[in-house]
């Protein structure tokens, strides 16, 4: 393919893409984010109708993730998709999203290991694949606590947190999504379900590759019962080490992964592309091995996208720093603007303040900016290679 051909017109960050059942005006994609601004209840509210209809102009939204049931919590502050408050305050988010002609994802999520009993129904223990505790410290009620060694799931208990996926997804569709995903990156349950250094099980749900995809496959398969697989997406990160994750063959896991989900139709796989040199990884050929709309997110910028895009190592690319302080980034982007910073010490908790008072451009502004010429900027990339 020469650089002509990659530089093809209608393939790029601003053109229209079919994703299942939908059509996106764009291929910015809102990565999911947690913001931890939900009520007592654990319910979000008006406030994150708010922040997500500010950022309604990307083609796909990800909510951050939403935990399943209370066992899947992790953290203060995060919003569940388990009680009827959850609903009615997810409502108010799709509703808002949707009157701005956007479509939105609901993150399915369960953190497994990387809980403490301080957060857990009754003081249990959370749970995981293997009674191993995973590196760090729990952000508790009483202060950071070092991360306990999880209660070991057996087959029962690892079917009845597929059944609170479940249950999740269902009442997903009763908050008015368009879809879910599943958050399997991270270091999180269906992460721990997939690397060695955190799945040690020998039955059926351990050991080699086949069987530690087996949970996330069957979690795929019931929740795409419930909305059917092109309104499932899945997420995955394959070499992000936090909560003590790493594998010996990541390359070889993840592309028995992508094929399997292959075969599964879904709407597509959503890979944070961790940007390192050790260990290195091939994004492009786990591309190929998935037949389907692959995500690329990794701290990406205009020029980079464009790149992966029409030279086809992505179909979309998912953005997530990068909204928090630009709710209109999708503007800034076409016009090359730059990007405004955010603050890290708001990223979490609390309310409007570095959530929803980010500005955007003024007409003013937006009429000042020089013209923005990706296909020049795109070709001196390309050349760096």
């Amino acid at each position: 393919m020469n650089q002509m051909t990659w530089l093809a017109p209608g393939s790029g960050l601003f053109a229209p893409v079919r994703v299942g059942p939908y059509l996106l005006a764009n291929r910015v994609v809102m990565s999911a984010m947690t913001r931890r601004r939900a009520d007592e209840a654990d319910a979000p509210h008006a406030l994150q109708a708010e922040y997500y209809a500010q950022r309604a102009a990307a083609g796909l939204m990800v909510t951050e993730g939403a935990q399943v049931s209370p066992q899947g919590k992790g953290y203060p502050g995060t919003p569940g998709i388990h009680s009827a408050a959850q609903i009615a305050g997810w409502r108010l988010t799709t509703e808002a999203v949707h009157r701005r002609g956007a479509r939105i994802f609901l993150q399915l999520w369960h953190v497994g290991r990387v809980s403490h009993p301080l957060l857990q129904p009754d003081g249990a223990l959370p749970v995981a694949p293997s009674a191993l505790a995973a590196p760090g410290m729990a952000e508790t009620p009483e202060g950071d606590k070092p991360f306990p060694v999880p209660h070991e799931l057996d087959a029962a208990e690892i079917r009845n947190v597929i059944a609170q996926f479940v249950r999740a997804a269902e009442n997903a569709r009763l908050a008015g999504f368009d879809g879910v995903e599943l958050h399997g990156g991270n270091g999180f349950l269906i992460d721990q379900f997939l690397r060695e250094s955190s799945n040690r099980r020998t039955d059926a749900y351990g050991g080699s590759q086949t069987h530690r995809l087996r949970f996330l496959l069957e979690l795929t398969d019931a929740v795409a019962a419930v909305w059917r697989p092109e309104r499932v997406g899945v997420r995955v990160s394959p070499i992000n080490p936090w909560g003590g994750m790493a594998d010996s063959d990541p390359a070889g896991l993840f592309g028995k992964l992508a094929e399997a989900l292959s075969l599964r139709d879904i709407a597509y796989l959503h890979v944070a592309e961790t940007r390192t040199r050790r260990p290195m990884f091939n994004w492009a050929r786990l591309r190929r091995r998935f037949r389907g709309i692959y995500i690329a997110n990794g701290g990406f910028d205009r020029y980079r996208a464009e790149v992966a895009l029409r030279s086809g190592r992505a179909d979309l690319i998912s953005f997530g720093r990068a909204f928090i302080a630009n709710p209109d980034l999708v503007q800034r982007l076409r016009l090359g603007a730059k990007l405004q910073p955010a603050d890290p010490a708001v990223y979490y908790g609390g309310g409007a303040r570095g959530y929803t008072d980010y500005p955007s451009l003024t007409v003013a502004e937006c009429e000042g900016l020089p013209r923005f010429d990706w296909r020049r900027a795109v070709m001196a990339e390309l050349r760096r290679w």
